[in-house]
C-alpha cells in the first residue's frame, strides 16, 4: 500500500518541477489538481507566477488538464484563464477521471504526470492509474475541513516514507 502513496517526486510548488528531467522521461502532459496546487482553496485567484508557469510549459510543448473533485463553475473559470481543459467532479482517487484526462490531451499514461498537493487523492489516484506522480506542498493552510483531517494522516505517511523537501 505504501507504494501507492509514494510520489515519484516531491517539490515545493509547480515552479520547482524539473521540466527538463521530465522531458527526458518522455513526459509531455500534466494532470493538475486545482485547490492548493494551482489556486488557494476555494479561490478563483491565480498568482502571477502560476499563470506564467502555465504559459511557459505550453510554450515548451507541454499540455495540461485540471482534474478536480470540485463542481464545475470555479474550475471552468480558472481553466479558461489558463487556456487548458478541465474535468470536474473527478472522484479522485478513482482511476477513471485520470484516464479521461489522458484521452482529452491525446497522450498515453507513460507521457503524463499527475501534480497535486494531496497524497490520498492526487498521488494515490495517479499511482493507481499507473502515472508518474508529483506531490507539491499546499499553497496555503486554509482548507476544507475534510482535507484538514486527511492532512494529519498525510503527515504520518510523509514521515513513514521519509519524504522531505
Amino acid at each position: 500500500m505504501t507504494i501507492l502513496l509514494r510520489p515519484q517526486l516531491y517539490v515545493g510548488s509547480l515552479l520547482d518541477i524539473p521540466l527538463d528531467k521530465l522531458r527526458t522521461r518522455n513526459i509531455s502532459a500534466f494532470i493538475v489538481d486545482l485547490d492548493n496546487t494551482i489556486t488557494e482553496w476555494n479561490s478563483r485567484e491565480l498568482r502571477t507566477e502560476i499563470i506564467n508557469w502555465f504559459n511557459s510549459i505550453k510554450s515548451q510543448g507541454f499540455q495540461a488538464c485540471i482534474l478536480s473533485n470540485n463542481n464545475e463553475q470555479r474550475i471552468q473559470e480558472v481553466a479558461v484563464r489558463l487556456g487548458i481543459p478541465f474535468i470536474h467532479r473527478a472522484k479522485k482517487p478513482l482511476r477513471r477521471s485520470f484516464h479521461q484526462a489522458l484521452e482529452i490531451m491525446g497522450v498515453s499514461g507513460d507521457q503524463a504526470a499527475v501534480i497535486g498537493d494531496q497524497i490520498f487523492t492526487d498521488i494515490l489516484g495517479g499511482n493507481r492509474a499507473g502515472l508518474y506522480t508529483i506531490l507539491v506542498k499546499p499553497l496555503a493552510r486554509r482548507e476544507f475541513m475534510g482535507t484538514k483531517i486527511a492532512r494529519s494522516l498525510e503527515l504520518l505517511v510523509l514521515r513513514y516514507l521519509r519524504l522531505k523537501i
